[in-house]
């Protein structure tokens, strides 16, 4: 394999594509990115177990041929690399990087090592398309709530169901859920997958937010190809939580507040409370106001923040970066909180806007 080629390009193309490399692995070709040089094209492609990002850049191939490198150093080498062209090829020991008066060597393994995860046997007609800002949207507000552990490992992904012109997502980590749709249109009817977050994420940071998306996908597998990327990713099998399922119905108690206001409150106890494991924050909701409290080692401080309750008083302990994160999610000025005992989980919401709801459960203190 020799070819010549853009190193900005190669840069950019290699990180892409490095995302998608294993770092735990007892298996070293899933560290690397595979280089293809045919029909004056270089395909990169990388697979972790999980997810594929196949990349295709423009280069000058004076010899066809295809090799694995470590993704991570090739990616971060190349970028370090200030010449415009590179010329690469390899031999019996690797590759040789060759810019401007030097060159390096860098250690390869054999491609045929690397594992086929081929997304084109995927039915076209299984598919969902959305406008790309509506996309981005939905995943920047539903993604964060997936689950990051192992215990339960499908909902280290997100329920997307297309159907009836709606593409709704639905994300829980056991602890609070982010409930939101977007328009959609799909092909053979309804669908119903979890995908990883991982792979929705990195979906997501490909879109420049114009033109529409189509995402094709069966039982197992889901893929999308985005201009010169192609991603592919396993899907997680098994029993989605039903939002319906957890959403109470009807609440006892419920409070409009500005939604900045309450942030920087919330905020300001956070600091108190950093470290410890449940970032405590307490609110007694009355007619009128909301005390925001929390306790520390550090001191203690109380806050009131102007409310317009409906229903009944309560006072209730939540995790104060679970509240953060669902208020900064939403985009109107008041904000909706419905709750109904101290026990029970509440909700966070737009008052007008309701695409996007957000469910937190409670902390039991010793006062509840």
């Amino acid at each position: 394999m020799k070819f010549v080629c853009e190193g900005i390009i190669l840069s950019e193309a290699a990180l892409t594509v490095s995302k998608a490399c294993a770092t735990k692995t007892v298996t070293p070709v899933l560290e690397c990115i595979k280089m293809e040089a045919k029909n004056d094209t270089l395909t990169l492609t990388a697979y972790d177990g999980e997810i594929s990002i196949e990349k295709k850049i423009p280069v000058e191939i004076l010899e066809e041929g295809e090799v694995c490198v470590n993704g991570k150093f090739f990616s971060d080498f190349v970028s370090k690399i200030s010449f415009s062209e590179l010329i690469i090829s390899s031999n019996e020991k690797g590759i040789v990087i060759r810019y401007g008066d030097s060159e390096s060597n860098v250690q390869t393994l054999p491609a045929d090592d690397f594992p086929v995860f081929n997304g084109d046997l995927i039915d076209k007609e299984n598919y969902f398309e959305t406008a790309e800002e509506d996309l981005k949207e939905l995943v920047s507000k539903v993604a964060f709530c997936c689950a990051t552990d192992e215990s339960r490992p499908i909902l280290k992904g997100a329920l997307l169901e297309a159907k009836e012109g709606k593409l709704y997502a639905t994300a829980l980590d056991g602890f609070r859920m982010a409930c939101g749709y977007c328009d959609t249109q799909t092909g053979a009817g309804s669908m119903k997958i979890v995908c990883p977050a991982r792979t929705l994420v990195e979906i997501s940071r490909m879109l420049d937010g114009e033109g529409k998306v189509k995402i094709y996908a069966d039982k197992n597998r889901l893929s999308v190809a985005l201009k010169d990327t192609v991603i592919t990713s396993r899907l997680y099998v098994g029993e989605f939580v039903r939002k319906e399922n957890i959403f109470p119905i009807s609440f006892d108690t419920k409070v409009i507040v500005k939604k900045n206001e309450l942030i920087e409150s919330v905020e300001r106890s956070a600091v108190l409370t950093r470290g410890d494991k449940n970032n405590l924050v307490l609110f007694d909701i009355k007619h009128g106001k909301i005390v925001v409290s929390a306790n520390s080692d550090m001191g203690k401080i109380e806050e009131t923040v102007v409310a317009d309750l409906e229903g009944k008083e309560l006072k209730i302990a939540m995790n104060g970066k679970y509240l953060l994160e669902a208020l900064k999610a939403l985009t109107e000025e008041n904000v909706l909180l419905s709750f109904n005992t101290p026990v029970a989980p509440f909700t966070v919401d737009n008052v007008e806007d309701r695409r996007f709801e957000y469910l937190v459960l409670p902390v039991r203190t010793s006062n509840a």
